[in-house]
């Protein structure tokens, strides 16, 4: 092992290096398959909880169909910045919220890629409690929505589309069942919790949601819950709207997100082939439904 590898500090900098040039890469991929040029702005929305900082990208002329991103739990940073970007160069005009702006405002982390999730579950949790809490989800969705729909860059003859990253998955369902006559998409990206067994579990809420919807879920979270996704599958087709599963075969938990932390032994998260192909999916999830 060199001298280097023991050094922290170094693995560290390479791993934001890292980052810095997948999203930098994002933004050439871009340019090179002629893209929109897009404008940036940090917005406020109020809530019935309090005011929401967010990012509102969209292309920079026209309107658009609309698009709700809801993050991980690591929440609004560069790399959903960059996300909702690129999918605004595409022709949407995306809201990216700070779920989490109960608790303060975003970013809480810069770099996910930096995280210990043992060593900060203390931050963490609270958190996404502050957005899982009974209600808070669906008030939440409900103003977002709002928010997009009274923009002029927003074309509201169009459907809303949503996708979610971890965390974010079951919020599209929330969102979806929330505002079912408004939403005309929905995608879950490695979404934790989809099926529990309580009563209040996201995949109970089919029946309420009209959206088209596509599930990829990472082969480690289906080793360690196989029936879920049979459950999903049968909670939309009896809801008679089928929705599209997937498992990704080789992929971990939080394979689409440039900036996740490394799994213990090591092994990237981010699979740059399968994060590709998931985007691909949503894309076409998109102009199927909502452009």
């Amino acid at each position: 092992m060199s001298d280097e590898s023991k050094d922290p500090k170094k693995n560290d900098e390479s791993r934001r290096d890292f980052v810095a040039s997948v999203v930098a890469g994002f933004a050439v991929a871009g340019a090179a398959s002629g893209a929109m040029s897009v404008t940036e702005t940090d917005v406020e929305i109020k809530t019935p909880d309090g005011t929401c900082d967010a990012a509102f990208i969209h292309p920079a002329r026209g309107s658009h169909p609309g698009v709700l991103l809801w993050t991980d739990a690591f929440g609004l940073r560069p790399s959903m910045r960059a996300m909702g970007k690129r999918l605004a160069e595409q022709g949407y005009s995306v809201l990216v919220p700070n779920p989490f702006y109960r608790m303060g405002k975003a970013p809480f982390w810069e770099d996910a890629s930096t995280i210990d999730f043992g060593k900060e579950r203390g931050k963490i949790m609270p958190l996404m409690a502050s957005v899982s809490a009974p209600g808070h989800a669906e008030m939440d969705a409900t103003a977002y929505i709002a928010f997009l729909d009274s923009q002029k860059q927003v074309n509201k003859s169009k459907k809303i589309g949503t996708q979610g990253y971890c965390m974010g998955g079951p919020l599209v369902m929330r969102t979806c069942a929330t505002v079912p006559d408004r939403v005309g998409a929905g995608g879950s990206f490695h979404g934790g919790g989809l099926v529990t067994d309580k009563p209040d579990s996201p995949h109970l809420l089919a029946p309420k949601i009209k959206a088209k919807m596509y599930f990829g879920i990472a082969h480690s979270d289906d080793a360690r819950q196989p029936d879920a996704k049979d459950k999903l599958k049968e909670a939309f087709i009896a809801a008679n709207n089928p929705a599209e599963i997937e498992v990704y075969e080789t992929c971990f938990h939080g394979w689409c997100v440039p900036d996740m932390p490394k799994q213990a032994d090591g092994t990237p998260t981010y699979d740059k082939p399968e994060a590709e192909k998931a985007w691909a999916k949503l894309l076409v999830l998109y102009k199927s439904s909502i452009a």
